[in-house]
């Protein structure tokens, strides 16, 4: 990401945060992390969602990896809709690896089985979140939801992204945007 991304008119590195009257069940109060955002679509990942029925301990012995001592509040989050069963590792920037896509200055994105056996061995990064599936746009397709007022965007805070407080990640969001929800319209093109 360029440091004026947001300024060329891209969002990478930002949160976005349904707004109320989000119709797409899926991402209701969803809180989305956009890993890029350019001329060729955009892609993210939600952070407050978890997928409960699956514990990241439990993931790595289907995968043959013994953890060593994988923190139980490390857990596996529905990351989108779009290709629901690859895994993706969002972090602080502390791990590298060939395959880690450098988000910003903080966070980058990697999706390959050799970070997943890093945190196993208690040698990845200090923060973490692990995500089934993206959220994905084509071009064009994320500025147009914004526009018909189906997301807000303001700028990434590790503690909302990384912390294990999913529960109020939506409304922690939002009020770093400095709105009151109530005043809010549920129309689509209203405030």
């Amino acid at each position: 990401m360029s440091l004026g991304a947001e300024q060329d008119g891209y969002l990478s590195g930002r949160l976005l945060i349904a707004m109320p009257n989000m119709s797409d069940p899926r991402f209701a109060r969803s809180v989305v992390y956009l890993c890029s955002h350019n001329v060729d679509g955009a892609m993210g990942l939600v952070v407050n969602k978890l997928i409960g029925s699956l514990s990241f301990s439990d993931l790595l012995k289907q995968m043959e990896i013994e953890p060593e001592d994988v923190d139980d509040e490390f857990r596996v989050h529905f990351g989108g809709p779009v290709e629901s069963g690859r895994g993706f590792v969002l972090h602080s920037k502390d791990y590298q690896s060939e395959a880690t896509m450098h988000v910003d200055g903080e966070i980058a994105l990697t999706a390959t089985i050799d970070v997943l056996r890093s945190i196993a061995d208690g040698k990845g990064p200090n923060r973490a979140l692990f995500a089934l599936g993206y959220a994905g746009w084509a071009p064009g397709q994320l500025d147009s939801e914004i526009q018909a007022n189906g997301w807000l965007h303001v700028d990434a805070d590790n503690n909302l992204v990384f912390d294990h407080e999913h529960e109020t990640k939506w409304e922690r969001a939002v009020a770093k945007v400095g709105i009151d929800l109530s005043l809010l319209s549920t129309d689509a093109g209203h405030a």
